[in-house]
C-alpha cells in the first residue's frame, strides 16, 4: 500500500482516538454548541484537505495523479482533483443527512438515553469506515474492468432517485426487521441498560449497574434469569447493528453516486471518509430540526437523478463541457441542495404553529 493512503488512514485512526480517548471519554449528552463545534471542524479539516489534494495531485506524491480517470478519460491534476475531491464530499455529506432520519427513528425506537448516543455512533462510524473502504475497492476494481459498470451504477442512481420521490416515509417497527429478530435469537439480549456496555455478563458487577448514573440501580431480569457466566448484548449492541446495516443499505447508493463523479479510488474514498466523519456530530446538530428540512429528501433525489444522468451522458456532455464538466457538476450540486434547504426554511416560518395557545 502506497505511504500516502496508509498516512490518511493513520491521520484518521489518531483524530478518532482523540476524540473517543480524550475528548469524550466520560459519557455525556451531547449538546447543539459542542455539536455545532464538532461540526465546524469537520468541515473545516474537510475543506483544508483540498489543498492536500490540489498539491498532492500536482506533484504526484506517492503516485497521485498519474492513472486516467475513467469518468472523464484525463489524468487528474490538481484543479481537476481538488474539483472532484469537493463534489465528492458534498454528494456524500448531503446523502448522510438522509441517513440521519433513520438514526433518528432508530434511537427513539430503542429509547437510546442520549448520554450514550454518541458512543453508539462512534462505533457505528468505525464499522462504515470499514465497509465503505470495501465495497469502494471492490467498486474500483470492477470499474478498472468493466468499463461498462459505470452505465450500471448510473441507471441505478436514476432508479433510486425516483424510489427516493415516490416511496413512503412513514417509521416502520424495527422489531419486525430480519436483522433485529436474528439478532436476538442469535445472543440473549438484556432488557435494560447498563451503562456504556454493548456487552454484560450474567452474575458480574456490570449486570447490575444503573441504566443512568445517579439513578437507582434496577434489577434485569433477562440478566438475572441467565445463566451466571453468560455473555449477553445490551440494548446498545442491537441499535449498533442496526446502524451498521443501515449504512451497508445508505453505502449501495452512495459509492455508485461518488463513482459518478471519479473512479480515482483515492478520492473516492477521502471524500467518504471525511463525509462519514461529520456525520455524527452533524447528527446531534440538527437532530432536534430534522424534521423542518421536508424538502432535503426532494434535493438528495434530484441530486441522485442529476449524477446518475451524468453517469449515462458522460460521453456527450464531455464533448459540450470539455474539462468544464466536474466544475459546473460540483455548481449544480450546491444550487439544488441550498434551494432544498431553503425552501424547507421559508416552509417552516409559514406552517402554523399548533403549539402555541390562540388568545381567546
Amino acid at each position: 500500500m502506497p505511504w500516502i493512503w496508509i498516512g490518511f488512514i493513520l491521520f484518521v485512526l489518531t483524530l478518532l482516538a482523540i476524540d473517543l480517548g480524550v475528548l469524550n471519554r466520560k459519557a455525556h449528552v451531547i449538546g447543539v454548541k459542542e455539536a455545532l463545534g464538532w461540526s465546524a471542524m469537520w468541515i473545516t479539516l474537510a475543506l483544508l484537505f483540498t489543498v492536500f489534494i490540489y498539491f498532492g495531485y500536482q506533484n504526484h506524491w506517492g503516485g497521485l495523479g498519474l492513472a486516467v480517470d475513467a469518468i472523464d478519460g484525463r489524468v487528474n491534476d490538481g484543479a481537476s482533483a481538488s474539483t472532484k475531491y469537493l463534489t465528492g464530499y458534498i454528494v456524500e455529506e448531503s446523502l448522510s443527512a438522509d441517513n440521519m432520519f433513520v438514526i433518528a427513528m432508530l434511537f427513539g425506537f430503542f429509547a437510546i438515553p442520549a448520554m450514550y448516543q454518541h458512543r453508539v455512533l462512534f462505533w457505528g462510524i468505525m464499522g462504515a469506515l470499514i465497509l465503505r473502504g470495501v465495497m469502494i475497492g471492490v467498486g474500483a476494481a470492477l470499474v478498472s474492468r468493466f468499463h461498462w459498470v459505470l452505465y450500471i451504477f448510473g441507471a441505478f442512481l436514476v432508479f433510486t432517485a425516483v424510489k427516493m420521490l415516490v416511496m413512503k416515509t412513514d417509521e416502520t417497527d424495527p422489531n419486525a426487521n430480519i436483522v433485529v429478530r436474528l439478532t436476538r435469537r442469535l445472543f440473549p439480549v438484556t432488557q435494560q441498560f447498563h451503562g456504556e456496555h454493548f456487552v454484560v455478563r450474567a452474575g458480574s458487577a456490570a449486570s447490575h449497574e444503573a441504566a443512568i448514573p445517579g439513578a437507582a440501580p434496577l434489577e434485569d431480569k433477562s440478566v438475572a434469569a441467565a445463566k451466571a457466566g453468560t455473555w449477553m448484548i445490551t440494548p446498545l449492541a442491537v441499535a449498533l447493528v442496526m446502524i451498521e446495516c443501515t449504512d451497508l443499505v445508505f453505502a449501495v447508493d452512495s459509492i455508485p453516486a461518488v463513482f459518478a463523479i471519479t473512479t480515482d479510488p483515492f478520492l473516492v474514498f477521502t471524500s467518504n471518509v471525511f463525509a462519514i466523519l461529520g456525520l455524527r456530530s452533524l447528527y446531534f446538530a440538527l437532530a432536534g430540526m430534522i424534521d423542518k428540512f421536508r424538502y432535503l429528501k426532494v434535493s438528495l433525489a434530484i441530486v441522485l437523478a442529476v449524477v446518475g444522468g451524468k453517469m449515462l451522458a458522460a460521453p456527450w456532455l464531455k464533448e459540450i463541457m470539455g474539462g468544464n464538466m466536474s466544475f459546473y457538476l460540483l455548481g449544480l450540486i450546491v444550487a439544488i441542495l441550498a434551494i432544498g434547504i431553503v425552501t424547507s426554511i421559508i416552509a417552516d416560518a409559514r406552517r402554523p404553529r399548533t403549539d402555541v395557545p390562540s388568545n381567546p
